[in-house]
């Protein structure tokens, strides 16, 4: 059926994913749990300095061997956790909602809305990403609601644009003037005809803006730049322990794979998710 065809999509989630999809949500899920529940995951503190020493190696009581400073590496990977996805999600969820919103409301509103928006967005998407964060977390410092503000404002382009020409596409559609034509609201038309025809091409933009969050911070991080001491996040494990690779290799191999599991995760979920596209039809 042609698009210019379509009828509305109710809200509804999918739930039939081939088997790579079921594996990355659950590596996402697994790295989720690790990062709620990382205090209870480990009896080591993040922050103790063991008695074994720096870079000893792995034993029964440190299952990771221990750090640059004789910290149990383990404990310093699931704490780190906490910093790498809970950021990473809040920072992402702020971009994909901030840049879908706007975007909606430049596609309905249109006129000098549309226009100031979309020069803004194609003002911050001139700036590469990197250079524009060392430019912020120099001015600002590397709190974490600055990092989060930061990495948010960065990626609301992006996210504005793909929901801005989603939302224009939808909003030619045949049904949406055929809820015009009933009297409908602007209310009504976006909850029950745009978003549900959206939401599920947003939530695979929000999965690839997540996978770029995670490697933004953790750059930031392996730069000095990211969390800072006492506290950190996998980018810094890596830089922290780079110089102990040959004697120490779980304390900088694992938190790189810690960030490797985590974005492949989620791109094997986003890439299965079905009816990611528009497709106008409701069976």
């Amino acid at each position: 059926m042609p698009s210019s065809q379509a009828v509305p999509r109710r809200w509804r989630l999918p739930f039939h994913m081939p088997v790579t999809g079921w594996v990355g949500a659950g590596m996402l899920l697994f790295w989720i749990l690790v990062a709620v529940l990382a205090p209870l995951l480990s009896s080591q503190d993040p922050g103790h300095v063991t008695a074994s020493g720096m870079f000893a190696p792995p034993d029964t009581q440190h299952p990771l061997g221990t750090d640059y400073l004789g910290r149990d590496v383990l404990a310093r990977i699931l704490d780190g956790a906490r910093y790498t996805v809970g950021i990473s999600l809040i920072a992402a969820a702020l971009a994909s909602t901030m840049g879908t919103v706007l975007g909606i409301l430049a596609a309905m509103l249109g006129g000098i809305f549309d226009v100031v928006a979309s020069r803004l967005s194609d003002a911050l998407i001139s700036m590469p990403h990197l250079m524009f964060a060392l430019v912020v977390v120099a001015a600002l410092g590397t709190s974490i609601p600055v990092l989060i503000g930061l990495v948010a404002v960065t990626y609301t382009p992006g996210a504005f644009r793909i929901s801005r020409s989603m939302a224009l596409g939808i909003n030619a559609m045949d049904f949406v003037k055929v809820a015009r034509a009933r009297g409908e609201g602007m209310a009504y038309i976006l909850h029950r005809e745009i978003l549900p025809n959206m939401a599920l091409p947003m939530l695979t933009d929000f999965g690839l803006r997540f996978v770029f969050v995670v490697l933004l911070l953790s750059g930031l991080s392996f730069l000095g730049l990211g969390i800072q001491p006492p506290h950190a996040d996998w980018g810094s494990l890596v830089r922290e322990n780079v110089e102990g690779i040959y004697e120490a290799s779980p304390a900088v191999l694992v938190p790189a794979l810690a960030i490797a599991s985590l974005t492949i995760g989620v791109n094997l979920l986003i890439d299965n998710l079905p009816g990611r596209r528009l497709t106008g039809g409701d069976q």
